[in-house]
C-alpha cells in the first residue's frame, strides 16, 4: 500500500528472528491506518469542480508522461483519466476523483494515439519501482489538493 509520505516503509530483512520482525512491521502498518483513514475521510469531504478535476488530471498526466516532450505528448487526455469505469465512481469528491485517475494511469487500457498518430492503448504500470513512485506522487498530489481546499 502506498500513501505518499504518510506512513514510512516497513522492511523486514530475511535473517534473524524473521517472525518477530514481521509481527513488529505489521503493528507499524496498523498504527499508520488511522492517519490514512483521516486523510481519506478528509478527501471524501472535499468536492472538486470540473476545472479542479481537470487540473488534477493534467498534473497526474505530467507525472506519468514527460510534459516537456513536445514531439510525444501524452497519448490520452485529462477527460479520459476522469471517465468513471463504474457507476459508483461518478462522484465528484476528491477521494473518488483520485481513485479514477490512479486506476486509469496504473491499469492502462485507455485508447489514445501514439507519436505517429496510430491508434493504441495505454499499458499498465507493471514495474514495482515505477508503480510505487507513481502512486506515491499521486497520493501527494491529492493530499496537496485536499490541504489547498481545506
Amino acid at each position: 500500500m502506498v500513501a505518499g509520505e504518510t506512513v514510512g516503509e516497513v522492511r523486514v530483512p530475511h535473517k534473524g528472528s524473521i517472525v518477530q520482525n514481521v509481527i513488529n512491521g505489521a503493528f507499524e502498518v496498523l498504527d499508520g491506518f488511522d492517519l490514512i483513514r483521516e486523510q481519506k475521510d478528509g478527501m471524501r469531504a472535499v468536492t472538486l469542480t470540473r476545472d479542479e478535476q481537470h487540473a488534477l488530471a493534467r498534473s497526474a498526466l505530467a507525472l506519468r508522461y514527460d510534459p516537456t516532450d513536445v514531439e510525444a505528448p501524452a497519448p490520452v487526455t485529462e477527460s479520459q483519466l476522469l471517465a468513471p469505469r463504474r457507476f459508483e465512481d461518478r462522484r465528484d469528491d476528491l477521494w473518488t476523483v483520485f481513485n479514477r485517475i490512479q486506476e486509469s494511469l496504473t491499469k492502462g487500457g485507455l485508447h489514445g494515439r501514439s507519436r505517429s498518430g496510430r491508434a493504441m492503448s495505454t499499458r499498465p504500470v507493471t514495474g514495482i519501482d515505477q508503480n510505487v513512485k507513481l502512486n506515491r506522487a499521486l497520493w501527494m498530489l491529492a493530499d496537496a489538493m485536499r490541504q489547498m481546499k481545506a
